[in-house]
């Protein structure tokens, strides 16, 4: 084992990124920093109206040099020249068009501002039509390319984004000689080979958004894309057929990136993975621990020993991939497309006219104390079944069964309804949303032991986490580590540097354990059993009106 060692961590959030710098014997953290994307904050690129969520590349490249940079400023000389290991998680799906070289169409002049040649963000929907096209292709070819995806592909995968650009982009679709998953082309930046020929693709990525499986050779084959679209011919011999776990190495960083970060060229760059599946990693999961990854979506994490699943194949759900979170496991991922978005959304609702009407200032002091307000208000009222009953839909359905073009409902609105009862009913929609998939996991066949939670919601809503161990019935356990995903993506790079001899043994040296639990209430889980049901009959109820 290496004696002094730190390894860096890199976390690339819908809003910013950030990094953390680590211990690689003990997870103890030396630095932090985040930065905050430039032109995201701007609202550049997208016109959340039709869905369309875009990022500019050099978001992410200012992101990642500012944000390491501002970690390692806060740690001794020693300490920088110790690391050995760095790596990136990112969200996803977020693919992009790249030139024979690896370089993200948005990055050429020519296409600088066009929204096409950047990265499609996880939560663009604009590719519903091309998922229902990929989705009734599937069902009538053999072998089924979704089986391993829940049955169901998602406009939020690489697959639909990709033919839906192909066909709205005339230049674009000349100018792509081939397409990468930001987690796999930011980590191979860092290497300076974004050859996408020859880059090393993750496993992850892979798996639960582009329908690989080694069964398949890799990716779904050329007759079926071919059928798909025409568009779509020659391009699986440009993508990839080998995919790798987040536990090996990339590469070494560039002599150029070296020099950027005042790192030395011998650091190893781990193969990047998604962002809630190295959190589940920096979250200690174990087998059959259900992971919450809660943010303005969420993202659930499951593990599961491969002899014990068998030929086992859960519907519904974004995938089940062989290493896709630790190596010689099943990775289980499932999800709600908006969560903190659901408040978001509400927050602005009623601090927008605030905004014209009286300006920045009052805005911005109604908006910073308004969740707070509505959550101390909401935990006082009383159980009934005649309060406001919501549905989570607001950015479509991702599991169970994926569906975005669902659209969100409240029942039960009266001229005494209130902002609180209001705001109480949404938290109790987004809870509902998180039990119906773990129902559909118990109902697959597939037990979840135990639950703990992630992410910024998890840290900063006590409201939110107690009516959701109401409503799932169960103990919360929230991970102490302000920054789960970049230190899960911190024991991935001590892993691919060497460090550790696996994940596991990663995990059990430097996981910082948990720092709260909630416990259900048993007179509130019988009650929100109740309005459970309520919910999802609301919820068929909705879907099956056109």
């Amino acid at each position: 084992m290496i004696k002094t060692a730190y390894v860096i961590g890199v976390d690339f959030g819908t809003d910013s990124v950030r990094a953390l710098v680590a211990d690689a014997q003990t997870g103890e953290v030396q630095g932090t920093a985040v930065h905050a994307y430039r032109r995201w904050a701007q609202g550049l690129y997208c016109d959340p109206a039709s869905s369309q969520f875009r990022q500019h590349p050099l978001d992410y490249l200012e992101g990642l040099e500012q944000s390491v940079l501002g970690a390692l400023a806060q740690v001794p000389e020693q300490v920088r020249k110790s690391v050995v290991g760095i790596s990136v998680d990112t969200t996803g799906s977020t693919p992009a068009p790249v030139d024979e070289q690896g370089t993200p169409l948005a990055l050429l002049p020519a296409f600088a501002d066009n929204p096409n040649g950047m990265f499609i963000l996880w939560k663009d929907h604009t590719a519903n039509r091309e998922a229902d096209e990929i989705n009734a292709l599937a069902r009538r070819w053999s072998p089924d390319y979704t089986q391993y995806v829940g049955g169901i592909y998602s406009s939020e995968w690489f697959w639909a984004k990709m033919l839906r650009t192909l066909r709205v982009d005339e230049q674009v679709r000349a100018g792509a000689f081939s397409w990468v998953e930001h987690c796999d082309w930011i980590s191979a930046v860092l290497t300076g080979h974004t050859n996408p020929l020859s880059m090393k693709r993750s496993r992850c990525a892979a798996g639960h958004k582009a329908m690989w499986h080694a069964s398949y050779n890799g990716l779904p084959s050329e007759e079926f894309l071919s059928a798909l679209d025409p568009q779509l011919a020659g391009l699986r011999q440009r993508l990839y057929t080998e995919t790798y776990t987040a536990d090996e190495p990339m590469g070494t960083l560039s002599a150029a990136w070296a020099e950027r970060l005042g790192l030395l060229p011998e650091v190893v760059v781990g193969v990047g993975a998604f962002d809630a599946h190295m959190g589940a990693v920096g979250a200690q999961i174990e087998p059959y621990t259900f992971v919450r990854v809660m943010g303005t979506s969420t993202c659930d994490m499951l593990t599961a020993p491969s002899d014990e699943m068998g030929q086992r194949l859960v519907k519904g759900i974004c995938g089940q991939v062989d290493g896709s979170i630790v190596p010689g496991m099943i990775g289980m991922e499932a999800g709600q497309s908006a969560f903190g978005d659901v408040y978001a959304w509400f927050a602005g609702l009623i601090t927008k006219p605030v905004r014209e009407l009286l300006g920045d200032e009052a805005a911005d002091r109604l908006a910073a104390q308004l969740i707070p307000h509505l959550s101390e208000q909401a935990a006082q009222l009383p159980l009934r079944e005649t309060s406001p009953l919501a549905l989570d839909w607001i950015n479509g359905r991702r599991t169970p069964d994926a569906n975005h073009t669902l659209k969100a409902a409240i029942r039960g609105l009266h001229l005494g309804t209130d902002a609180a009862q209001l705001f109480k009913a949404l938290v109790e929609a987004t809870a509902f949303g998180s039990r119906r998939i773990v129902d559909r996991f118990r109902s697959e066949g597939v037990p979840i032991h135990h639950v703990i939670a992630l992410g910024g919601v998890a840290k900063k809503s006590p409201f939110v986490m107690q009516t959701l161990a109401d409503v799932l019935a169960m103990p919360i356990r929230v991970a102490r580590s302000e920054q789960a995903c970049a230190l899960g993506a911190a024991m991935c790079a001590a892993v691919a540097a060497g460090v550790h001899p696996s994940l596991e043994a990663a995990q059990k040296a430097m996981g910082s354990g948990f720092d709260a639990e909630y416990l259900p209430r048993p007179e509130a889980s019988a009650f929100y059993q109740t309005q459970y049901e309520r919910y999802v009959q609301l919820g068929d109820f909705i879907e099956s009106t056109p």
